[in-house]
């Protein structure tokens, strides 16, 4: 059975970028009315929500910096990985080709931009095997500026007073939000990835940005961290884009690995409320519905 790769990756490039998942359209609305009718914040999830309903009826991008496409790719043995790299990057260029994504992919040595979102290392696609015939593409498109404001840390850190623990967490992961005061335009739904080596706990905070806003985290531990670091991230005040208000970040994600004895690594991938995200789910017969 043939599956139509390109054409998948294409549709789900498209629905990311101008229809933002209802899950997060909620958590918006719910975030405008919790602030008080006048204020800056309320003003400002009207501003936000008026963005999103003209790009949905107009199919057009929600931000004008589309972001950078990571790919999660679940695909069934015996595919090939450099068949299905073709027809993402494919994809990728035709989007870009339409005017929906941006080229957002500049050599890093000659400030050339490739002028369609396809160079070295973008997009960046993830692939991992499964039992059976099922076959997955999961899309998420992030920001240049909520990027900025993402970053890691190593514990212990005595500036923070921050074990290597749950509580250490929850201190690093509470001053990267402080930290990104309005310049991640916030409200965030922010991803943690708690273990790993450097590198896996980067793709592994990104990864929870997967996760519906209403889902529950399954490890009951991790659960209460993530409502433990929401609600005192929403007590700081910053409010959306950093106007002020009950409403900094929308959810907070939290996955874990194991860790080396003499590392202890906590990444926080934060995502801006246009949290665009979107999937291809295949059947055996290699029939698809794109989802959010």
């Amino acid at each position: 059975m043939q599956f139509s790769v390109e054409q998948a990756a294409f549709e789900v490039v498209k629905r990311a970028a101008t229809v933002l998942p209802p899950d997060v359209v909620r958590a918006l609305r719910d975030a405008r009315d919790r602030e008080e009718e006048g204020s800056n914040a309320r003003m400002a999830f009207d501003a936000i929500l008026e963005n999103v309903k003209i790009a949905a009826e107009h199919s057009v991008p929600i931000c004008q910096d589309t972001g950078w496409p990571t790919f999660f790719v679940q695909h069934p043995a015996g595919w090939s990985l450099r068949r299905m790299r073709r027809e993402i990057e494919a994809a990728v260029a035709r989007a870009a080709g339409e005017a929906i994504l941006r080229p957002n992919a500049v050599d890093s040595v000659s400030g050339k931009n490739s002028g369609n979102c396809v160079g070295i290392g973008i997009p960046t696609i993830y692939f991992s095997e499964v039992d059976g015939p099922g076959f997955r593409i999961d899309l998420l498109l992030k920001g240049g500026g909520s990027e900025n404001v993402s970053g890691q840390f190593s514990l212990p850190d005595r500036t923070l007073e921050a074990g290597r623990d749950l509580d250490g967490v929850f201190k690093v992961v509470l001053k990267a939000v402080f930290d990104a005061q309005g310049k991640g335009c916030g409200p965030a739904v922010v991803g943690v990835g708690i273990g790993g080596d450097r590198a896996h706990s980067l793709s592994l905070a990104k990864k929870q940005l997967l996760r519906p806003i209403d889902d529950v985290n399954p490890d009951p531990r991790l659960a209460e961290l993530e409502e433990r670091i929401k609600k005192a991230a929403n007590e700081l005040g910053i409010g959306p884009m950093g106007f002020g208000g009950k409403n900094t970040v929308l959810a907070v994600k939290a996955g874990y690995a194991h860790r080396h004895p003499a590392s202890f690594f906590v990444s926080v991938a934060y995502f801006c409320w246009a949290s665009r995200r979107a999937s291809a789910v295949f059947d055996a017969e290699g029939n698809y519905r794109v989802t959010q």
